[in-house]
């Protein structure tokens, strides 16, 4: 009779008078692959944190290669052999890479020193494992967030474990880095490891998964093998209804009369060079390309994150001040990027206050904050977007990853934006939570709202463009009309050719 590594039993845990556990029940075997699965709110990231110590539950027991466990000790979980990748990348942004990943678990030699040598050579053939190629000296916060989640998964890695515990840890990764991890993975469990794989990309679920078991409202619905389950049946077990498939393109976009916006050669060096692009008042322009092709880049500097080299950017005909945050707002501008947790929300303030930041001028007389008028501009956005809360009051931090992102759009939308940019809009939403998110987009571009769509998601980008850009080493490689676009004819686009582009334009 073959021991289960982890044996959970009757798991509850509440927050506050919010049950996020009730009764879970769960096996995982060695040597396995199972899947976790189940909309924001389900209760996974709960789980994931009793798993590893951070959290101790009310009630109920975890055993673990039959030994009971002890609740809220994470190096007891450690020294057990449960490594956690958190969905949310907890690197240390000051700290290179190296320190990242020994920080607490250091290497030293005879007296105590560190071993900085030995460190190096382990970091530099992790991430070479993982098929990166970083400077180890530098800041992790100065890297794109794929990178900084690849620094994430070699820490994880790193560690001489046997339940390896991974929640959305492809949400910022292109396909060739996803395909690289996933040999790691196939390699781990060849050795014995097992795996328990948190992620909202059912392709991922369905390829790599040897059981699917499926959370929803807290409570336990399945567990069943991969082989014996279609996505419909998963999708329909997990939000409790059936999810429809329609494109939800509702109107043919016209593309005449003045662009909502418009880039002339629009060039920052290294990241992107001589890109030009127009999107009409009602249209969903998708732009497509690999990880870091130099799409966020783009959209920083419409957005006045950032500046730019040459070239111009208009908003309905009239020119943008360069490198202006305020003023791109002024003229109508919203921008929700890609990195929610750290670029477009501020954690530990409330929903009402996340809500009403950008907009402090218009709610505020005489130098003070009107509270009662950001209440209700809160109100009123939270009720537009359907969020899931208690207060508005409460810190965003509380919120599922699918309602803070709703909160990240709701605080643009206040302002009637003319130009919408999405970045990554459903990365880390579940199934339930993307439909709503798909019916905004369409939504707002119904009412003459011109929508930039980033997504390294391809059937998302398919599904909500009405016409597609690819971008190739910082470059617009082509133009995909509607009848035009497939998955095929984006990644020939924005597969690199060799002297295609010539020298200069970093990856």
């Amino acid at each position: 009779m073959i021991v289960s590594l982890l044996r959970i039993q009757n798991l509850s845990k509440s927050f506050g008078g919010v049950q996020a556990l009730h009764d879970i029940e769960l096996e995982i075997q060695p040597g396995e692959v199972h899947a976790l699965c189940g909309e924001n709110g389900a209760g996974k990231s709960t789980l994931i944190k009793i798993l590893g110590g951070v959290v101790k539950p009310d009630s109920g027991s975890v055993f673990f290669d039959g030994v009971p466990m002890e609740f809220g000790n994470v190096r007891g979980a450690e020294a057990l052999g449960i490594a956690v990748m958190h969905q949310e990348s907890v690197a240390f942004p000051h700290l290179n890479a190296v320190d990242n990943l020994f920080v607490g678990r250091e290497l030293r030699r005879f007296g105590g020193l560190l071993d900085r040598a030995a460190m190096r050579a382990k970091t530099k053939a992790m991430l070479s494992r993982l098929g990166e190629s970083l400077n180890l000296d530098q800041a992790v916060e100065t890297f794109p967030l794929a990178q900084r989640q690849m620094i994430g998964i070699a820490r994880a890695l790193l560690q001489d474990c046997r339940l390896l515990v991974m929640d959305e840890p492809t949400a910022s990764l292109s396909g060739r880095e996803t395909s690289v991890l996933f040999e790691c993975l196939r390699q781990l469990r060849r050795e014995g490891v097992s795996v328990l794989y948190v992620s909202h990309r059912l392709r991922e679920v369905f390829d790599l998964a040897d059981r699917i078991t499926v959370l929803r409202d807290g409570a336990w619905v399945s567990t069943d093998a991969c082989r014996e389950l279609s996505e419909p049946d998963l999708i329909q077990r997990m939000v409790g209804r059936a999810i429809s498939e329609k494109a939800g393109k509702t109107t043919s976009v016209q593309n005449s009369g003045v662009p909502s916006l418009v880039l002339r050669g629009l060039t920052s060096q290294p990241e992107f060079q001589d890109v030009s692009l127009d999107v009409f008042p009602g249209e969903i322009l998708g732009l497509g390309g690999l990880v870091g092709a130099g799409r966020s880049e783009v959209a920083r500097c419409v957005f006045g994150v950032d500046s730019y080299d040459s070239g111009s950017i208009e908003i309905e005909g009239t020119p943008l001040a360069v490198g202006s945050v305020e003023e791109s707002c002024q003229a109508g501008v919203a921008l929700v990027p890609e990195d929610r947790q750290h670029e477009g929300l501020i954690q530990s303030m409330s929903i009402r206050e996340n809500l009403g930041l950008p907009w402090l001028r218009k709610l505020s007389s005489f130098g003070f904050v009107n509270r009662g008028r950001m209440r209700d501009l809160a109100s009123e956005s939270v009720a537009r977007l359907d969020v899931k809360y208690r207060g508005l009051g409460d810190a965003v931090s509380f919120l599922s990853g699918g309602n803070q992102q709703k909160v990240v759009l709701g605080k643009w939308l206040a302002g009637n934006p003319k130009v919408l940019i999405l970045d990554e809009p459903t990365r880390g939403v579940d199934v339930g939570a993307k439909e709503e998110v798909y019916g905004l987009v369409r939504r707002l571009a119904a009412e003459g709202v011109a929508v930039l769509l980033i997504s390294s998601d391809l059937p998302e980008l398919i599904r909500l463009s009405d016409r597609i850009n690819v971008m190739c080493e910082g470059r617009i490689a082509g133009e995909l009309l509607s009848g035009e676009i497939s998955e095929e004819s984006i990644l020939r686009l924005a597969l690199p050719k060799e002297g295609a582009f010539g020298g200069g334009i970093k990856r």
